[in-house]
């Protein structure tokens, strides 16, 4: 039972296969209370362009829709099946509110300057070199625009670094210490009980 439970677990970096889709159904599900009181930290404007980042099973691009009317929404994963999962639960608005892409954080297949809101639910515990993929982050963002770090597991010592293959864990007060390296500005960190963390950075 405990080699299952790692298998599946396992599947948080990059869902494939059957496990990986019973993954994408999960995180679609158990991310939403995260993700809604998150995004409560996000002052949204109408007409905003949006990037979510390791998007998963796309339920937070519906999230975002949901905050800015006529807007669009971008998402992108490294997973194959991730992608698959999102373009279903976005069937109805994609290729015209939403767009996804198969790719990672180190190299973002978008213009600079682009995207009002860029957000990362439950995704940078698996992003490699996480200070290059800030500055991408950063580099296609439009001065002024806001980006949320949403995370679940915020102890630095947490178990879960142990059953998720590839999973490095950071505290909220070293993610924003990093967001201060790499230049964003007005950076802030949110806490909720029992183990929600939002971390908040600007672009100057």
């Amino acid at each position: 039972m405990a080699s299952l439970m790692k298998q599946f677990f396992s599947q948080c970096a990059r869902p494939e296969g059957f496990l990986g889709r019973m993954m994408l159904r999960f995180m679609n599900f158990g991310h939403a209370p995260l993700t809604n009181w998150g995004l409560g930290f996000v002052d949204f404007k109408d007409q905003w362009t949006m990037l979510d980042i390791g998007c998963g099973g796309g339920a937070t691009l519906k999230r975002l829709l949901k905050r800015s009317q006529d807007a669009k929404v971008y998402g992108i994963d490294i997973s194959e099946e991730s992608i698959a999962k999102a373009r279903k639960v976005n069937a109805k608005r994609l290729d015209s509110q939403v767009f996804l892409t198969q790719g990672s954080a180190e190299h973002l297949p978008y213009d600079d300057q682009t995207f009002d809101l860029v957000t990362a639910v439950e995704t940078v515990y698996f992003w490699p070199q996480l200070p290059m993929c800030l500055q991408e982050v950063l580099r296609v963002m439009k001065p002024g625009a806001t980006f949320a770090i949403m995370v679940e597991v915020v102890d630095g010592d947490s178990v879960w670094k142990d059953v998720v293959e590839g999973m490095t864990v950071y505290t909220p007060e070293q993610l924003k210490n990093l967001l201060d390296e790499a230049g964003f500005l007005q950076t802030e960190v949110h806490h909720k009980k029992p183990s929600y963390a939002t971390i908040i950075g600007r672009k100057p």
